[in-house]
């Protein structure tokens, strides 16, 4: 088998320390879960290609025995076997494991790392609560760069919670309320579980400072409640990145899970069979440190610890990127037809729209980017297919207002109609000003597309006036080279439905 990397091994660092050029792997050794991810890194911020996790339970009992589970820990060997071997065959060129809260506190945790190290030639990485809290709000920062507010991570063993102040990192603080050792430690009763609770969060005075801030959470038992919110919400975006609930409703759907009857969860769709029972503790969680920190809003988080890991293991230029224009340049890289650019259409469409608007010009950018993702679907569902693929972008840095106003531009690049049924469902999540952006930026772009045939350096040639009542469209005169390209009857109807997006006279010139 071909050897792997891994950073604690000095011996190896040297020439796998370049894998921006390859794929990246990370095995998370959780209290609940050992998953494998595997990103693919060219030169852009990696995307995930390869994501599976084995429930392997290192974690169940703990409480009781001060060990790991004897039957978790023969599965999580026989999953890490089987992660090793496909990473070899995936052709990752850096692997790293990491561990978290059963091995960090069970007795027999050293001799389990031992065991790995000795089968698969790997050192593992035993975080400590604090670099678990860490690497999970780096993991946020990668798509929230300013957070402000109480980040917490909630895993199989502990609650890990780091301050932030404008994306800084401030105090931290590890807490024994994992989803499956709080249940073990109040023997599954709601009421010693609040109790413990409770007292845990005292022993933290700063948590007092989230007061009117966000809390960010994280981790697979909230994201699987965020899932329930949404279902019982019958919100319109099923996304758990960016979802976001006030602090009274977060409270008061968690006390509605405490509630419910097992029967009733299980038959809520998408929740993993291993979080059913342990989700109303995972409730009770978030609803009293919603109480005890008086945070202002609930923000549920699709990245954390693993992604946080990653970045660490990535040269300082590609973890700074913009994650969401990085990975939009990088589908555009892999979809697009021809070799024109984002760049090309965002700065020939410029001028229809006011300068210096940061956020709405990344937004535009990323559009731009994106604007050919459909070209090989089915003419009829083109817009459609399109619609949805880029609603449900696997990208950090995205808003779900945001989503939506992407997801729109491009339904109307592609002759949508905003009316359809299927924008409706979610134009709700935007503002009025931000439906007209979108649709003029999705006619634009229509414009722009027909007019170069999708095809690099002809944007260029032409340009916009933009007058108090005309939209005028000049081109090269009728006696250069190629000069005719430019002028046809669907250029002259879409410059026509632009003008009229923007209240102008769209015509030739």
């Amino acid at each position: 088998m071909r050897a792997l990397g891994n950073s604690n091994d000095p011996g190896m660092n040297n020439h796998l320390g370049l894998a921006t050029r390859g794929r990246l792997g990370v095995v998370d050794i959780g209290s609940n879960t050992v998953r494998l991810v595997v990103y693919d890194t060219p030169n852009r911020l990696p995307i995930p290609i390869f994501n599976e996790k084995a429930n392997c339970g290192l974690g169940r009992g703990l409480q009781a025995s001060g060990l790991l589970n004897p039957e978790g820990r023969e599965e999580a060997l026989r999953s890490l076997a089987r992660f090793v071997g496909l990473a070899d065959s995936m052709g990752v060129e850096r692997l790293e494991m990491v561990a978290t809260a059963a091995v960090r506190d069970a007795d027999d945790g050293g001799e389990f790392v031992e065991d790995v190290r000795n089968q698969f030639g790997f050192s593992v990485d035993v975080l400590s609560g604090d670099d678990e809290a860490m690497f999970a709000a780096r993991g946020l920062l990668m798509g929230t760069p300013d957070a402000d507010g109480i980040v917490a991570d909630m895993g199989g063993g502990s609650v890990d919670i780091v301050e932030l102040t404008k994306g800084k990192f401030g105090q931290t603080a590890t807490l024994p309320l994992g989803h499956l050792r709080l249940p073990e430690a109040s023997n599954f009763d709601t009421g010693t579980a609040k109790k413990i609770i409770d007292q845990a969060f005292s022993d933290v005075p700063w948590l007092s400072h989230g007061k009117g801030r966000p809390l960010y959470a994280i981790g697979g038992s909230w994201r699987a409640l965020a899932r329930v919110f949404i279902d019982q919400t019958a919100y319109p975006l099923h996304v758990i990145d960016g979802y976001t609930l006030s602090r009274n409703k977060a409270r008061e759907l968690g006390k509605l899970i405490t509630k419910l009857g097992m029967g009733t969860i299980e038959s809520i769709p998408d929740i993993p069979k291993d979080r059913t029972k342990t989700l109303p503790f995972a409730a009770m969680v978030m609803a009293r440190l919603l109480k005890r920190t008086k945070a202002s809003k609930v923000v549920f988080s699709g990245f954390g610890m693993r992604e946080g890991k990653l970045l660490t293991m990535l040269p300082a230029q590609l973890s700074g990127q913009d994650p969401l224009l990085s990975g939009c340049a990088g589908m555009a890289e892999r979809t697009g037809r021809f070799a024109i650019t984002g760049q090309e259409i965002f700065h020939w469409i410029a001028p229809l729209f006011p300068p210096g608007r940061d956020a709405e010009s990344r937004l535009r950018m990323a559009a731009c980017m994106l604007s050919d993702i459909g070209w090989s679907e089915h003419p009829d569902y083109r817009a459609e297919h399109a619609f949805l693929r880029v609603l449900r972008l696997p990208f950090a840095g995205l808003t779900h207002a945001e989503r939506v106003f992407l997801a729109v531009a491009i339904f109307v690049r592609y002759n949508g109609d905003p009316d359809n049924p299927l924008v409706r469902a979610v134009s709700a999540l935007m503002t009025d000003y931000d439906i007209d952006h979108a649709n003029t930026t999705g006619l634009a772009l229509r414009l722009a597309h027909t007019i170069s045939g999708s095809a690099p350096g002809n944007l260029a040639r032409t340009w916009f006036e933009v007058g108090s009542n005309d939209l005028i469209l000049r081109m090269p005169k009728d006696g250069s080279i190629g000069g005719g390209m430019f002028a046809s009857e669907a250029i002259e109807r879409r410059l026509a439905t632009l003008g009229r997006a923007l209240g102008l006279n769209g015509r030739l010139g």
